[in-house]
Protein backbone atom coordinates (compact mmCIF):
# COMPACT_ATOMS: atom_id res chain seq x y z
CA UNK A 1 0.00 0.00 0.00
CA UNK A 2 1.12 3.67 -0.27
CA UNK A 3 0.26 4.66 3.51
CA UNK A 4 -2.67 5.79 2.80
CA UNK A 5 -4.77 2.35 3.63
CA UNK A 6 -6.20 -0.25 2.06
CA UNK A 7 -9.00 1.12 -0.42
CA UNK A 8 -10.91 -2.41 -0.10
CA UNK A 9 -10.76 -1.62 3.65
CA UNK A 10 -12.38 2.00 3.01
CA UNK A 11 -15.21 0.95 1.43
CA UNK A 12 -15.94 -1.95 3.84
CA UNK A 13 -15.99 1.07 6.47
CA UNK A 14 -18.64 2.57 5.03
CA UNK A 15 -20.87 -0.55 3.01
CA UNK A 16 -19.60 -3.42 5.35
CA UNK A 17 -22.22 -5.86 7.04
CA UNK A 18 -24.93 -7.91 5.59
CA UNK A 19 -27.45 -5.17 5.40
CA UNK A 20 -25.50 -1.98 4.27
CA UNK A 21 -25.35 -3.60 0.48
CA UNK A 22 -28.52 -4.71 0.46
CA UNK A 23 -29.89 -1.63 1.76
CA UNK A 24 -27.80 0.50 -1.54
CA UNK A 25 -29.26 -2.24 -3.75
CA UNK A 26 -32.95 -1.52 -2.86
CA UNK A 27 -32.09 1.95 -2.94
CA UNK A 28 -30.11 1.94 -6.40
CA UNK A 29 -33.60 1.24 -8.15
CA UNK A 30 -35.21 4.60 -6.95
CA UNK A 31 -36.50 6.65 -3.98
CA UNK A 32 -37.95 4.19 -1.28
CA UNK A 33 -39.92 4.72 2.00
CA UNK A 34 -38.80 3.19 5.66
CA UNK A 35 -42.17 0.41 5.02
CA UNK A 36 -40.92 -0.22 1.70
CA UNK A 37 -37.43 -1.33 2.54
CA UNK A 38 -38.83 -3.16 5.10
CA UNK A 39 -40.90 -5.41 2.80
CA UNK A 40 -38.17 -5.78 0.91
CA UNK A 41 -35.49 -6.84 2.99
CA UNK A 42 -36.74 -10.59 4.37
CA UNK A 43 -35.04 -11.06 8.32
CA UNK A 44 -34.61 -7.93 8.96
CA UNK A 45 -35.78 -6.31 12.05
CA UNK A 46 -37.21 -3.04 11.94
CA UNK A 47 -33.99 -1.71 14.57
CA UNK A 48 -31.76 -3.15 12.29
CA UNK A 49 -33.40 -1.11 9.44
CA UNK A 50 -33.30 2.39 11.63
CA UNK A 51 -29.39 1.68 12.62
CA UNK A 52 -28.20 0.87 9.02
CA UNK A 53 -29.98 3.84 7.56
CA UNK A 54 -28.69 6.24 9.88
CA UNK A 55 -25.37 4.65 9.57
CA UNK A 56 -25.40 5.43 5.68
CA UNK A 57 -27.23 8.74 6.02
CA UNK A 58 -24.11 9.60 8.42
CA UNK A 59 -21.45 8.46 5.91
CA UNK A 60 -23.26 10.44 3.17
CA UNK A 61 -24.18 7.69 1.12
CA UNK A 62 -28.08 7.92 1.80
CA UNK A 63 -29.89 11.39 2.08
CA UNK A 64 -33.30 10.92 4.53
CA UNK A 65 -35.81 12.88 3.43
CA UNK A 66 -38.67 14.22 6.18
CA UNK A 67 -41.86 16.01 4.45
CA UNK A 68 -43.76 17.78 6.73
CA UNK A 69 -47.20 15.73 6.75
CA UNK A 70 -49.29 14.41 9.06
CA UNK A 71 -48.39 11.32 9.86
CA UNK A 72 -44.59 12.75 8.70
CA UNK A 73 -43.42 10.83 5.27
CA UNK A 74 -40.29 9.86 5.19
CA UNK A 75 -37.78 8.80 1.83
CA UNK A 76 -34.51 7.05 1.43
CA UNK A 77 -32.72 7.73 -1.48
CA UNK A 78 -28.72 7.07 -2.83
CA UNK A 79 -26.83 10.60 -2.72
CA UNK A 80 -24.86 11.65 -5.30
CA UNK A 81 -21.44 9.91 -3.19
CA UNK A 82 -24.04 6.53 -2.90
CA UNK A 83 -24.56 6.52 -6.14
CA UNK A 84 -20.77 5.82 -6.90
CA UNK A 85 -21.60 2.33 -5.37
CA UNK A 86 -23.92 1.54 -8.21
CA UNK A 87 -21.25 -0.41 -10.54
CA UNK A 88 -19.92 -2.48 -7.10
CA UNK A 89 -22.90 -3.17 -6.29
CA UNK A 90 -24.18 -3.93 -10.22
CA UNK A 91 -20.77 -6.43 -9.84
CA UNK A 92 -21.68 -8.01 -6.35
CA UNK A 93 -25.51 -9.00 -8.28
CA UNK A 94 -23.49 -10.57 -10.87
CA UNK A 95 -21.54 -12.64 -9.33
CA UNK A 96 -24.35 -13.56 -7.23
CA UNK A 97 -26.21 -14.50 -10.00
CA UNK A 98 -23.68 -16.78 -11.40
CA UNK A 99 -23.79 -18.25 -7.91
CA UNK A 100 -27.25 -19.02 -7.83
CA UNK A 101 -26.52 -20.78 -11.26
CA UNK A 102 -23.75 -22.91 -9.94
CA UNK A 103 -26.68 -24.30 -6.85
Amino acid sequence: MNGKGCPVEATLSVMGGKWKVIILWCLAAGTKRFNELERSIAQITRKMLTEQLRELERDNLIVRTVYPEIPPKVEYALSEYGQTCIPVLEVMAQCGRVHLEQK
